[in-house]
C-alpha cells in the first residue's frame, strides 16, 4: 500500500485539458470594491442573528389606505424604514459601529438608513441620510430617488457611504430568510422576507393571513441577545399593528 502523499491523482485536475476552459470573470470596480467589503466584514464582526414570524396583513392594509391617486406612493419599504427608525429612537444600541483602533463603541446620534438595492449592475446600497428627520412621506420619496439613480448608476460615493444601519428588502426575490453579511463598519442589519398567505391564529381563530418572516443579524460586540430581540419585537408589534407607530412620533 502506498503512503497516503504517494497516492497518484487522477490525471486531470476539475479543470483539465479534456473539457473546455473554465470561464473567468474580472473582479474589478464596484463588484471588487463590494467582495472587500464584505470579506472584512466577516473577518472582523462576530455577528448573530435572530428572527420572527411577523402577521403583515395590518401593515398592508396601511399601505393601501395611504395610497394617493394624486402623488408619489408610500410603499412598503418606506413603511419598514419608518418602522426602522423608530425601531432605532427605542434601541439606539444598534446604530453603532465598533471602532476597533480605540477599543470603543461608537453610537450614532444620527440615522443614516442603507438600504439594499440590485441593479444590473449589481448589488447597491444607497444611504437616506438624517431618515430620523423625515416624516414617512419623506422617506418614501428619497427612498425612491435614490433606487432610480442606483438603477440608472449615478449614485454619487457620498449617497452609498456613511451609513449607520441597514434595511435588506430580500423578500423580492421572493425568499423566506437570509443570514446577511453586515454592511462594515454597521453593526446591525434587518432583514425582510417575502410576504405570503399563511394559515394564522388571529384573534383566537384560524385564518388566512399574510406573514412574513423578520430577521436581524447584529454586532454581538455592541448588545446583547436581550438588547437585539426587544428591537426586533419593535419592529414586529409595529408590522403586525402599524397603528403603535403613533406612540413613537
Amino acid at each position: 500500500v502506498l503512503p497516503v502523499a504517494a497516492v497518484p491523482g487522477p490525471a486531470h485536475g476539475p479543470h483539465g485539458s479534456d473539457g473546455p476552459e473554465p470561464v473567468r470573470v474580472p473582479l474589478r470596480g464596484r463588484r471588487a470594491a463590494a467582495a472587500a467589503k464584505f470579506s472584512r466584514s466577516r473577518r472582523e464582526i462576530p455577528d448573530a442573528t435572530c428572527w420572527v414570524e411577523a402577521d403583515a396583513t395590518a401593515l398592508l392594509e396601511a399601505r393601501a389606505a395611504l395610497a394617493r391617486p394624486d402623488g408619489a406612493p408610500i410603499g412598503l419599504l418606506a413603511l419598514l424604514a419608518r418602522i426602522c427608525v423608530a425601531g432605532l429612537a427605542r434601541h439606539p444600541q444598534l446604530n453603532a459601529s465598533v471602532d476597533t483602533a480605540r477599543g470603543e463603541i461608537v453610537r450614532w446620534p444620527a440615522t443614516h438608513l442603507g438600504f439594499a438595492a440590485q441593479s444590473d449592475r449589481g448589488l447597491t446600497v444607497p444611504v437616506v441620510r438624517d431618515a430620523h428627520l423625515r416624516d414617512t412621506a419623506g422617506l418614501a420619496a428619497e427612498l425612491a430617488r435614490l433606487t432610480a439613480a442606483a438603477r440608472a448608476g449615478t449614485l454619487p460615493p457620498a449617497e452609498v457611504t456613511g451609513g449607520t444601519f441597514t434595511l435588506n428588502n430580500y423578500g423580492v426575490f421572493g425568499v423566506d430568510g437570509s443570514t446577511p453579511i453586515l454592511n462594515h463598519p454597521e453593526a446591525a442589519m434587518l432583514g425582510v422576507g417575502r410576504i405570503a398567505e399563511k394559515p394564522w391564529v388571529h384573534e383566537g381563530r384560524l385564518a388566512v393571513r399574510r406573514t412574513v418572516q423578520l430577521s436581524l443579524t447584529f454586532d454581538h460586540r455592541v448588545c446583547d441577545g436581550a438588547e437585539a430581540a426587544g428591537f426586533l419585537r419593535h419592529v414586529a408589534d409595529r408590522v403586525e399593528r402599524p397603528l403603535r407607530l403613533l406612540e413613537d412620533l
